[in-house]
């Protein structure tokens, strides 16, 4: 039986899309995305960066990204920090729901490069610190998927 293992090569297009707020840790987390993005050969130009105003807005343009037809491969960047109100498992649990149904219903990877933090200490961990870049892995996690999903497609 045959063995298929997603490798960092470039889909084509990637979409970057950021959230604005906590701006000071998904900055960090774009400049994850980007390296990977770089280390898979996706030229410069093939990569948009879309910004929106917070993680609840990524699931809707996460949706219109994957169903445009114009990317191979969809990555998603913000960071939810758990506070004194409910707001959060709201956001965090909505947000990743509407980024696995993107992917899901349109068949094109999408990074999930969401943090969802207790405080932001760990978030900055996350972004570039002790714990890695989330960022990185988020845009890695799709280009391997894009691939796998190229390579079923022709064998």
């Amino acid at each position: 039986m045959p063995e298929i293992s997603g490798n960092m090569v470039s889909p084509g297009r990637v979409a970057l899309i950021v959230a604005r707020y906590h701006e000071r840790i998904t900055e960090r987390l774009l400049d994850g995305a980007r390296a990977a993005c770089r280390e898979a050969g996706v030229p410069a130009d093939a990569t948009d960066v879309i910004r929106v105003s917070g993680a609840f807005e990524l699931g809707v343009v996460v949706t219109a990204a994957a169903r445009s037809g114009r990317y191979g491969a969809v990555v998603a960047l913000g960071a939810v920090v758990r506070g004194e109100t409910p707001h959060f498992d709201y956001v965090a649990g909505d947000t990743s729901a509407a980024l696995a149904r993107a992917a899901t219903e349109t068949l094109v990877p999408v990074g999930m490069g969401l943090l969802t933090c207790d405080t932001m200490a760990q978030a900055t961990a996350r972004a570039g610190g002790a714990a890695g870049n989330k960022g990185h892995e988020a845009a890695e996690a799709a280009l391997r998927t894009a691939d796998v999903l190229r390579q079923m497609a022709t064998s």
